[in-house]
């Protein structure tokens, strides 16, 4: 009986899957529809990314030597009895860029970093990688996000270090 009930249920499955509707051609969506859809949404999206990117102010300078810039930013910073705020991204970074124009659009933020830090934009691209800055404060063989945020003290020693700036990150930008 279990054998009839298998079988009955095998042949009415494969009668049942290979039928043909009654749809027009015209109106039949094609199996790729919703890739399509996916892919057109995914372009969009990107386009508009670069678009935004294309607005922002590029504050990083692809050519720089970090290192010798840090040691300036360092004897700055003891001149003026401030830390230091680096962050560590490239022109290339949506994120980076977003962040940076936050700070420099919010006027209580832009206060408060003016006040109280010499800040610098540590440039990461394929270009330059600035790995002897970077292996000074982070792991360079694990894999960051950017942008990522490293507070030095007016001597150059680290206090702190954000390596996740999504905590700070609200919707498609940043909030206080």
């Amino acid at each position: 009986m279990k054998k009839l009930t298998i079988i009955a249920f095998l042949g009415l499955g494969v009668l049942g899957f290979s039928q043909t509707t009654n749809i027009p051609q015209e109106t039949k969506m094609p199996d790729n529809t919703l890739l399509v859809k996916t892919g057109q949404t995914e372009l969009e999206a990107k386009k508009k990314s670069a678009e935004e990117k294309a607005k922002l102010p590029k504050p990083y300078d692809p050519k720089a030597d970090a290192q010798k810039d840090i040691s300036k930013v360092i004897a700055q910073a003891k001149k003026e009895g401030k830390n230091i705020m680096i962050q560590a991204g490239g022109n290339w970074c949506i994120w980076c860029l977003r962040f940076n124009n936050f700070v420099q659009t919010t006027p209580e933020l832009k206060e408060l970093v003016d006040k109280n830090y010499v800040y610098y934009h540590m440039n990461y691209s394929p270009d330059n990688k600035n790995g002897k800055a970077f292996s000074k404060y982070v792991d360079i063989k694990e894999k960051q996000g950017y942008p990522f945020f490293i507070v030095l003290d007016k001597n150059g020693k680290v206090l702190h270090i954000l390596k996740d700036s999504s905590v700070l990150e609200e919707g498609k930008g940043y909030g206080l």
